[in-house]
């Protein structure tokens, strides 16, 4: 679960740093197709959530239709 410092910063937990740490969150639409026919049907939305501390990278799709 994600919380918010005293920094104003987006704290979770880091899978690679194995500890809260502060993280840049946003939402992307990326596409999945690998395709160039099919890339403008595939976008998705994802968080994207990138640790300050080591650079990991996180992206969880959002819609699970």
């Amino acid at each position: 679960m994600a919380v918010t410092d005293t920094d104003t910063h987006m704290s979770e937990t880091c899978s690679t740093c194995d500890r809260a740490t502060p993280h840049d969150v946003s939402v992307q639409i990326l596409t999945e197709s690998t395709k160039s026919k099919n890339a403008a049907f595939s976008r998705e939305p994802y968080r994207v959530s990138e640790c300050r501390v080591c650079g990991t990278t996180t992206e969880t799709r959002m819609n699970n239709a």
